[in-house]
């Protein structure tokens, strides 16, 4: 295997309206941007660096943390949210403000929808689309989110929301956090070294030389109570092939056949033996997709 994908990516920070979106950047400068690669929902860039290192050879690739997340400075206010149409924005600012050609937008849950509507926004900037188990609901419930009369206190009565507000926040150090989520919860299915990665990119540290969550418990939770956005109508205005890994187990994405005939290009295929998490699972298979989409 060609030395380059043993490098370790490299910091940067973009500036955008409102702040910066840091993010970490693998492979070459001297070529543009392949993919951008945006996280779920309480994750960081740092995350995926396992899954993204080996495309480094010959892709440059940006996985970027999310406003709420990592270190990105953009504010994070909870209250009265329905909708990710402001991760949107973040990401439509982000792709206004790179040079270079069409990218590959590719996400892991939130962020494969986040990704599904930052390229309806900006379809003239987006060469394809790679959403790893995104959040699709089915159709009636999506309408029912958007309706008027709908609003973000019903969502948050959702037990991943209530689970996510009482999740802890502070550890003694990023060690005791690791510890503690090693093998339970969401977790179970998770490499060692990607639960490292999540830990060291999901932390920020105190004075007392204690860590808390870079995503605030309250803002993880918005996340799930906001879905009065669209991705039925995004994938309508999507002008690039469209391909989804699917999980097969707790699967988010709640669609099929009639989703993808929404769209102009859209394939949806169900990885047998994997949960939600399938990017930590079968790596290969994602990075396979990744790779084909930005070569084609």
């Amino acid at each position: 295997m060609d030395a380059a994908v043993f490098r370790e990516p490299r910091k940067r920070a973009v500036a955008v309206p409102g702040g910066e979106i840091a993010g970490l950047e693998f492979g070459p400068l001297d070529r543009p941007i392949d993919i951008i690669f945006v996280h779920a929902n309480g994750f960081n860039a740092q995350t995926y660096r396992v899954l993204l290192s080996p495309l480094a050879a010959g892709l440059r690739i940006l996985a970027i943390d999310q406003r709420g997340h990592g270190g990105t400075t953009l504010p994070a206010l909870p209250d009265g949210r329905r909708s990710w149409r402001d991760l949107r924005d973040d990401l439509t600012n982000l792709l206004d403000v790179l040079d270079g050609p069409p990218v590959v937008l590719a996400g892991h849950s939130m962020g494969g929808t986040v990704s599904l509507l930052a390229a309806a926004a900006r379809p003239e900037r987006v060469k394809g689309l790679v959403l790893l188990d995104p959040v699709i609901m089915p159709w009636l419930a999506t309408l029912y989110a958007k309706a008027p009369w709908t609003s973000g206190r019903l969502w948050k009565h959702m037990p991943l929301v209530q689970a996510a507000l009482r999740r802890r926040a502070v550890f003694d150090s990023r060690e005791a956090a690791f510890a503690g989520y090693k093998g339970r919860g969401a977790f179970k299915t998770w490499p060692e070294t990607m639960l490292a990665d999540y830990v060291a990119g999901g932390f920020v540290e105190h004075k007392d030389g204690k860590v808390e969550l870079a995503c605030a418990p309250a803002w993880e939770a918005s996340n799930y109570a906001a879905q009065a956005h669209d991705p039925w109508r995004a994938v309508r205005q999507v002008k690039a092939p469209v391909r989804i890994l699917k999980a097969e187990k707790h699967s988010t994405c709640r669609t099929g056949d009639g989703f993808a005939r929404r769209g102009r290009d859209v394939k949806i295929e169900t990885i047998e033996g994997t949960t939600h998490f399938l990017p930590m699972e079968r790596p290969d298979v994602v990075r396979d997709a990744l790779f084909d989409m930005a070569t084609a």
